[in-house]
């Protein structure tokens, strides 16, 4: 009795056992398949991180297109150079326009103007031709444009935007960029003609320091006042605006050429550039166009005659440009006006 119930025990747990051993040949595949499927999950997850580390290092890859850079799917220095442009170069364009401007009405309010010490005398002796004046006020109303069309295009998304509706500021933007475009050219022919006609006038003197010395006479306080140092047909300041229009004119206008007319397949490092200088030259030019403004204007008592009508008053001459009075009363080329 006691074997028979041996016998019975012994065969149930040769029963499970071979059920377990069942069970194992079963499951193993499926559990080989889970683990081999984890593997390859945790494999693609590695291989798609390394590549958009790849992607976003801007390395190459391979595409059908034999366009320059097309198999770049992501530029790093266009990238970096926005990041410049938002973070530096659009806040200094925007103290070179608010900055500067408060600074020179600070200057006014405290200093006044630059009066003439005997008085306007009456007599008109003539300083630009008619062509001069052209040439002028052409190039000053297309840079005007420029600039106040530049400063729309840079600034306007952030000052002004947000405060009117998405229709008018798609007017104000879409008229902006078509302004920028169709008055460079006529900036550019007018800047050349004023560059070659000007030149011969705005080579530096050794008297040209002085001037810088007592701030052109423009301080009617202190130790300044009173002081009006020699000066040619242009004084030192003047000059330093025309070489920096000069300089900085050529630079705008080349890169400008490039980003609106991309004639040559350049790469997307070379725009990018060309943007940032575009971006800086526009800084300076206007940050100088803003202290020509208030030099020609409200600081310097009748020079804005100069550009109206060609002629300045004889006393105006003979304090501000004295060198250039002297040389054409010397000379016999003085004209008065009729």
């Amino acid at each position: 009795m006691l074997t028979l119930t041996l016998n019975k025990s012994l065969r149930r747990m040769f029963a499970l056992l071979v059920l377990c051993m069942g069970l194992g040949l079963v499951m193993s595949p499926v559990y080989a398949a889970d683990e081999q499927s984890s593997q390859q999950q945790a494999k693609s997850k590695t291989s798609d991180a390394d590549l958009w580390r790849a992607v976003k290092a801007g390395e190459p890859g391979y595409s059908t297109d034999k366009g320059l850079d097309a198999d770049v799917l992501i530029n790093v220095a266009g990238n970096e150079g926005k990041i410049l442009r938002n973070t530096y170069l659009k806040p200094a364009l925007g103290l070179a326009f608010i900055g500067v401007f408060a600074a020179f009405l600070v200057f006014y309010l405290v200093n006044g103007p630059s009066t003439l010490s005997k008085g306007f005398s009456g007599k008109m002796v003539l300083r630009w031709s008619k062509s001069d004046l052209w040439l002028h006020w052409t190039m000053a109303i297309s840079c005007l444009i420029m600039m106040l069309t530049g400063l729309v295009i840079m600034l306007g998304r952030h000052v002004l935007a947000p405060y009117v509706g998405d229709g008018i500021w798609a007017g104000v933007i879409a008229f902006s960029k078509f302004s920028h475009d169709w008055s460079s050219p006529i900036f550019m022919v007018s800047w050349l003609l004023c560059i070659i006609k000007w030149m011969p006038l705005q080579t530096f003197k050794m008297y040209d320091l002085k001037w810088f010395l007592l701030v052109g006479g423009y301080i009617n306080f202190g130790p300044f006042k009173g002081k009006h140092p020699d000066s040619g047909f242009a004084n030192a300041g003047e000059k330093m605006w025309f070489w920096t229009l000069a300089i900085f004119g050529l630079s705008i206008s080349a890169t400008g050429i490039i980003l609106v007319f991309p004639l040559l397949d350049l790469p997307r490092e070379l725009s990018m550039l060309a943007l940032l200088v575009h971006g800086v030259s526009a800084v300076i030019l206007i940050a100088f166009t803003i202290v020509h403004i208030w030099m020609a204007t409200v600081l310097s008592e009748g020079s804005m005659e100069n550009m109206v009508s060609g002629y300045c008053d004889e006393n105006w001459a003979s304090q501000h440009h004295n060198m250039w009075y002297d040389e054409i009363k010397a000379d016999g080329s003085l004209k008065y006006k009729e």
